[in-house]
């Protein structure tokens, strides 16, 4: 066997030990991406159309005293509340009824929009009656958290 003969065998093990490790790397690679995405932190919560939620989220970041204030302020308007919200839903869906009609009528999508902020607007006096009366109950620091609030935000008190 001559030297030129040998060099190929010792070239094509060296490629196929460096193709081996280039596959070992690209395989850990894909189960540390796998493995990662199994035990990552949850998706933060995503804005709840329904009120009641919202409010609940917020209460659990205010000082116990006022999450109890809160909750009983709630409880005692939550049949205005729910209606003013499921009057507001209810014209946001004739807006979705308008846009699937077809043959398109303009109009009706004007109505249907016509009528859903005028709905808008009263649940949004209603939420605010709601805490424009309980604010001047509040402790400072919540109404300071209240003031800071995000639905989104990871927001507690402090004891």
């Amino acid at each position: 066997m001559s030297v030129a003969n040998a060099m190929p065998m010792t070239s094509r093990a060296a490629g196929s030990r460096w193709l081996l490790l280039a596959s070992l790397a690209l395989n850990l690679f894909f189960i540390g991406v796998a493995v990662a995405m199994v035990i990552r932190a949850p998706a933060p919560p995503r804005w709840d159309p329904d009120v009641f939620v919202r409010v609940e989220r917020l209460a659990a970041a205010l000082p116990p005293a006022d999450a109890t204030l809160l909750r009983n302020t709630m409880a005692a308007n939550h049949a205005a509340i729910a209606a003013a919200q499921d009057n507001y839903h209810a014209a946001r869906e004739d807006i979705r009824t308008a846009l699937r009609e077809d043959p398109f009528k303009v109009e009706a999508m004007r109505a249907a929009m016509v009528k859903t902020r005028a709905a808008r607007q009263n649940f949004d006096q209603v939420i605010q009656s709601v805490f424009a009366d309980l604010a001047p109950q509040l402790s400072a620091e919540a109404r300071h958290t209240l003031a800071n609030w995000r639905s989104n935000a990871k927001l507690s008190h402090r004891p």
